[in-house]
């Protein structure tokens, strides 16, 4: 009954104090604040709920209980971040949006390329993962080059798409100008047309990245080396250890929230120009 009574106490405490934060003046203080707080409630309520119903922790795992984990097994849980995160999600991610990236340059150089490509990929990108996933594995083995070969299909035809349309953002008022200047095609791409892309780039680069760490994860679970979040995960299920398999999925959180996090940070200073960019004040 005490555990209940704090949860209901976490609650109200916070949804004051986020109540309050949100008619203050918005700053990047109260910005970061409200999201902490209201995220610090949750876990509050969490604990309060799993130790007041005494939940068992097969079911769900207390976050003290998670966190306990978490701190014992910093080790296991870098060792599975860097083959699932680096090795497999981000070399994926690089080959895959670099390629979509050069590959939508040479669209936008020959049209005739959009017609035939573009109902491919749409085609390519509605392949579900756990049908790719095995046979990347045969073809490149169990190690992480498999899982980077899954996340390259899977970030490639949305970067492409964003980037394509990107391209064609441009007015046909500005290209004219461009003309009028008597400006080469390199020169309209280089100054006009790609920065007036990058919104656009950026999207494709932002959604990549919960795609490319998805897809490494599940890519995990088809065949794995003895290490990787994926294998880690699917191991522990089995095992019924389920304060492990959250401590995963909080090391998972933790490398997608960065991930998209350093890519939203470079999106700033590329298009800090761009309306959406500036800050309100």
């Amino acid at each position: 009954m005490i555990w209940l009574m704090t949860g209901i106490v976490c609650w109200f405490a916070g949804w004051r104090a986020n109540v309050v934060l949100s008619r203050l003046p918005r700053t990047r203080g109260t910005s970061l604040a409200i999201p902490v707080i209201f995220g610090a409630t949750l876990i509050m309520i969490w604990e309060c709920v799993v130790r007041g119903f005494e939940i068992n922790p097969v079911l769900l795992p207390a976050p003290s209980v998670i966190a306990l984990t978490f701190a014992t097994s910093i080790p296991t849980l870098w060792q599975d971040f860097v083959q699932t995160a680096i090795k497999g999600a981000l070399s994926g991610y690089v080959l895959g949006c670099g390629a979509a990236f050069l590959t939508a340059l040479v669209i936008d150089r020959y049209p005739f390329l959009q017609r035939g490509l573009l109902p491919v990929g749409n085609f390519v990108a509605a392949l579900p993962i756990i049908g790719m996933a095995p046979i990347m594995v045969m073809w490149f083995g169990f190690d992480w080059q498999s899982k980077a070969a899954v996340v390259v299909v899977m970030v490639f035809f949305p970067m492409l798409v964003n980037t394509v349309e990107g391209l064609q953002a441009t007015n046909h008022m500005q290209r004219d100008l461009m003309q009028t200047y008597a400006a080469s095609y390199g020169q309209t791409l280089w100054r006009l047309r790609l920065p007036a892309a990058m919104p656009f780039v950026f999207n494709g680069l932002k959604i990549s990245t919960t795609l490319a760490l998805i897809g490494a994860i599940v890519a995990e679970f088809f065949g794995s080396p003895i290490k990787g979040m994926g294998f880690r995960i699917s191991t522990e299920v089995g095992r019924l250890a389920l304060d492990m398999v959250w401590a995963e999925i909080v090391v998972a959180a933790l490398a997608g929230s960065l991930f998209y996090g350093g890519v939203a940070l470079l999106e700033k200073v590329v298009t800090f120009w761009h309306p959406s960019q500036r800050q309100t004040r």
